[in-house]
């Protein structure tokens, strides 16, 4: 048996505020506003497993108005995620994301962002793909005024396999 999920999520882009995606600081003169840390690439992967768990969306879970989520890594959130998921007795087959924003260029971060994001999610890199796209200068992305992220995900009663595997990456 196989669930699948989607997530969405997007940010404006403000001064004062380090730019985090995938739980990787990105070197850019703005930053994401929200509550937490705003890292739109995590809070959409979270969406997409809670919602093919039907566990509802992450406002349902952390509270935008809760002091305890103030400036918090959206990696914290993801291992509780995770482990929601993991009480249902699902497992992360594979995810797939995708960064929508004109800049900065983000190809020298993915790796990165994979390996993290792998690592909290207890599986191998080469169950978790990121992408990065931009709008060609249309809609708020495209004028630069925030930063959006989606993601798929399959979750299945056999998970993809973990870190210590010897599967090509």
């Amino acid at each position: 048996m196989y669930r699948v999920g989607t997530g969405f999520d997007m940010h404006r882009l403000v001064e004062g505020r380090d730019l985090i995606l995938g739980g990787v600081k990105i070197d850019h003169h703005l930053g994401l506003e929200g509550h937490s840390d705003a890292d739109v690439l995590v809070h959409a992967l979270m969406d997409a497993l809670l919602g093919a768990a039907a566990l509802g969306d992450i406002g349902r879970h952390f509270s935008m108005g809760d002091p305890e989520y103030k400036n918090i890594s959206s990696l914290i959130l993801l291992h509780r995620v995770a482990g929601m998921v993991g009480q249902k007795q699902w497992k992360l087959v594979n995810a797939d994301m995708t960064i929508i924003a004109e800049e900065p260029r983000m190809v020298s971060y993915i790796d990165e962002m994979r390996e993290k994001i792998a690592e909290i999610l207890s599986v191998s890199k080469g169950c978790i793909s990121i992408k990065a796209t931009t709008t060609e200068g249309l809609g708020s992305s495209g004028r630069g005024e925030g930063i959006a992220a989606q993601a798929v995900v399959l979750l299945g009663e056999t998970a993809c396999p973990g870190p210590a595997s010897h599967e090509a990456q």
